[in-house]
């Protein structure tokens, strides 16, 4: 397997206690889409050694919504350009895909 062919895995948990679900349907919790994204960032960028804003999403879809405690499993591998394409799973259930990218520098 070469280094472009190799997936890499990581882990998300979000417990009930979170800061974020008193006030995202008290009723019925879901983690926010952007705190969602946000922890992936932070999961990439620490694996491939890169400061959190080196890099940037450039497209999410969400498939499912993601709940409090549950695990979310995170793959990603090279796409090319430097691209990575992720997938955000909860007991084997896509929630999310993305597109990641370096962020073009200023």
């Amino acid at each position: 397997m070469s280094v472009t062919d190799m997936v890499e895995t990581g882990r998300l948990l979000f417990p009930a206690e979170h800061a974020a679900f008193p006030d995202h349907f008290p009723e019925n919790p879901l983690v926010p889409g952007a705190l969602l994204l946000d922890e992936t960032l932070a999961v990439l960028a620490g694996a491939r050694g890169l400061p959190y804003e080196a890099l940037e999403v450039r497209q999410a879809k969400f498939v499912q919504p993601v709940r409090p405690d549950q695990v979310i499993d995170i793959s990603w591998e090279d796409a090319g350009k430097g691209f990575m394409d992720v997938s955000l799973r909860v007991a084997d259930v896509t929630v999310a895909v993305l597109t990641v990218g370096l962020r073009a520098r200023p």
